[in-house]
C-alpha cells in the first residue's frame, strides 16, 4: 500500500479565463511536498489537477494506489489558488469525500483550507493544516502511522473537530514558518508529467515555461492582499541554491522560459545582485519573468535582473491615484512607478502593471489617473481585476459588512463587486475590456513611429478604423458610468495608521 497520494484542486478546465490563457503551471508547493516526504521515507504518489479532466481522473489515481493516506495540498505559491475560487472548493471537497469512502485518512491544506476548515472537515477531511505545512504534514503523517505516537492536538499548526471545543474547531499551537528554505530538496519534478505540460504551451504559445520560487511569504502591508500561510513573515533561499536548481532544471527539463511565483521577488536590491552571479557562474541563465514591486526596481536590481536572464517584470502599480495607494497601504508613489517602467524599458526588460480598480473611495477622476498613468508610461502589458475582500485581510474587515451572499468568485475571470464600490459590476468589466484594448492601440501607434513613420504621420487605415471604434467604447464607458453609480458606495475609515515600512535588511523575518 502506498503511503501518502499528494493531490490539489486546481483544475485548469473548471477556470475559463485561464483556459483561454493556457499558461499551467505544476503545483510547486505539491512538489515540495512530495520531495520531503520522500527525503524522511515516504512512498509518495501525485495526481496532479492542473491539466486533468475532472474529479473522475483523481478517482482513478486513487484506485491506482491505494494510498493509506491523501493529502489535499494546494499550492500556495500559485496566486490562483489563493484567491479561494469557489469552483475549485468543490473539486477538492469531492475529491476529500471520495477518498474519505474509500478508507483513507484525508488531510488538507491550503489558502481556502485555512479560512475555511469547517467546510472541509464537513466534507471528509478529517485534519486540516494551517500556516506553512512541510514540518507540520511530516509530524502529522509520523503520528498517524505509529513512526513518532503523539496526541495530535500536541502538533502545531493543525485544526481537529472537536464538539467541545469554540465552534466545534480545535485549533493547536501556531505553527512557526521554517526560517532557512534551503533545507528543503528540490521539487519532485520526476512525478510530474513534464511532457503534457510541454506539449500544452507549445501548442499554445511555441514555447515552454515552468516554475520556480525563490522566497516564501511577503512582509509589505498591502491591506487587500490575503496572507493565510505566511501572514507578514518571509524567508529568501541563497542566491547559490536557487541557482543550482535554475542549472538543474536547465538541463533535465529544458524549459524555454521560467517563471518565478514569489509574491515579491528580490526582497533585496543585493541579493538580486548576488543571484545574477550565481546564475552566470553556472551558465544556469533561463529567460524567466517575475512580480515584484516598483520600489524594489532600483538600478542594482535590474542589473541583476538582467544579468540572471530576467526578460519580464509584473509589478503591482494598483491606481495611478496617490490617494487610493494611501488607502491600500501599498507603500509605493506613483512617480515610483514611471521610474520602474523607465529602468527596466532601458534594460530591455518588459514592464507589466497589475491594475486594481473598484477600491472603496475611488472616484471617476481616480479611475482616469490610472488610465493616464498607462497611456503615459505604455507598460508592455497590464493584468485588470477589481477590488476582492478575502477572509483575514485588513480589507475584508473593512467592508465585511456590506458583503451579500457571494463572497467568493466562481473562476478568476469573474470579475463581481462584492460589496458596494462606486459603479457596479458591468462597468468595471467594461473598463477591464476598453482600458486593454486602448493600451493594445497606443502600443501599436508607438511601434508605428518607432519603425520610421514619425510623429504626425496619418495612421493606416485599418488603424484609423480601430481608433474610430475605441473611441466608440469610451463613449459608451461614459454611459455606463452614469447607468452604474452605486447608491450607497462603500467608504471606510481606516482604524489605524500607515504601517512602517517592513526590514528587510535579513534573508528572513
Amino acid at each position: 500500500m502506498l503511503d501518502v497520494l499528494l493531490a490539489h484542486s486546481y483544475f485548469l478546465k473548471y477556470d475559463a479565463k485561464q483556459v483561454e490563457k493556457m499558461r499551467p503551471y505544476p503545483p510547486l508547493a505539491t512538489l515540495y511536498a512530495a520531495s520531503y516526504l520522500r527525503s524522511v521515507g515516504y512512498s509518495v504518489a501525485l495526481f496532479d489537477a492542473m491539466l486533468a479532466e475532472g474529479e473522475h481522473e483523481f478517482e482513478a489515481v486513487f484506485a491506482a494506489h491505494q494510498p493509506r493516506f491523501v493529502v489535499l495540498y494546494e499550492d500556495n505559491f500559485n496566486f490562483l489558488s489563493k484567491m479561494c475560487l469557489t469552483r475549485m472548493r468543490e473539486a477538492a471537497c469531492h475529491m476529500s469525500q471520495t477518498a474519505h469512502a474509500r478508507g483513507a485518512t484525508v488531510i488538507a491544506s491550503g489558502s481556502d483550507v485555512t479560512d475555511h476548515p469547517e467546510i472541509y472537515l464537513r466534507h471528509g477531511t478529517q485534519v486540516v493544516m494551517v500556516g506553512e505545512p512541510d514540518h507540520t504534514l511530516r509530524e502529522l503523517l509520523d503520528a498517524l502511522s505509529g513512526r513518532r505516537p503523539a496526541p495530535l492536538d500536541q502538533i502545531a499548526g493543525l485544526v481537529l473537530p472537536d464538539a467541545h471545543a469554540p465552534g466545534g474547531l480545535l485549533r493547536t499551537a501556531k505553527r512557526d514558518p521554517e526560517r532557512v528554505p534551503d533545507q528543503f530538496p528540490f521539487p519532485a519534478w520526476d512525478l510530474l508529467d513534464v511532457e503534457r505540460y510541454r506539449a500544452a504551451w507549445t501548442q499554445a504559445h511555441g514555447f515552454f515555461s515552468l516554475n520556480m520560487v525563490s522566497t516564501r511569504g511577503c512582509p509589505f502591508h498591502c491591506n487587500w492582499c490575503a496572507k493565510p500561510i505566511w501572514g507578514q513573515r518571509y524567508a529568501m533561499r541563497s542566491p547559490a541554491n536557487v541557482a543550482s536548481e535554475m542549472a538543474w532544471i536547465k538541463q533535465h527539463l529544458r524549459p524555454d522560459h521560467l517563471w518565478f511565483a514569489d509574491d515579491i521577488f528580490g526582497l533585496r536590491p543585493a541579493w538580486v545582485a548576488e543571484l545574477g552571479r550565481e546564475v552566470a557562474a553556472r551558465d544556469a541563465a533561463i529567460p524567466f519573468m517575475i512580480q515584484s514591486r516598483v520600489d524594489l526596481m532600483t538600478d542594482d536590481a535590474v542589473a541583476g535582473l538582467k544579468q540572471a536572464g530576467c526578460v519580464e517584470v509584473w509589478m503591482g502599480a494598483e491606481s495611478g491615484s496617490q490617494k487610493v495607494l494611501d488607502a491600500m497601504d501599498k507603500g509605493t508613489q506613483v512617480a515610483q512607478i514611471k521610474l520602474a517602467r523607465a529602468r527596466l524599458k532601458q534594460a530591455g526588460i518588459k514592464a507589466c502593471f497589475f491594475i486594481q480598480f473598484g477600491y472603496p473611495g475611488e472616484t471617476f477622476d481616480d479611475i482616469m489617473a490610472t488610465v493616464q498613468l498607462v497611456r503615459e508610461t505604455l507598460p508592455d502589458n497590464i493584468g485588470v481585476s477589481v477590488s476582492y475582500p478575502l477572509p483575514g485581510t485588513k480589507f475584508h474587515e473593512m467592508v465585511k459588512e456590506q458583503l451579500g451572499e457571494k463572497t467568493n468568485w466562481v473562476d478568476s475571470n469573474d470579475l463581481a463587486m462584492m460589496f458596494q464600490g462606486s459603479y457596479q459590476s458591468p462597468f468595471y468589466r467594461k473598463l477591464h475590456r476598453v482600458l486593454h484594448r486602448d493600451l493594445e492601440v497606443r502600443q501599436r501607434l508607438a511601434r508605428q513611429n518607432t519603425n520610421g513613420h514619425g510623429p504626425g504621420v496619418v495612421p493606416d487605415a485599418d488603424l484609423l478604423s480601430v481608433l474610430d471604434h475605441l473611441s466608440h467604447e469610451w463613449m459608451e464607458l461614459g454611459r455606463l458610468e452614469v447607468l452604474h453609480r452605486s447608491e450607497r458606495p462603500t467608504m471606510i475609515v481606516k482604524p489605524y495608521g500607515a504601517p512602517a515600512a517592513p526590514d528587510t535588511s535579513r534573508d528572513w523575518n
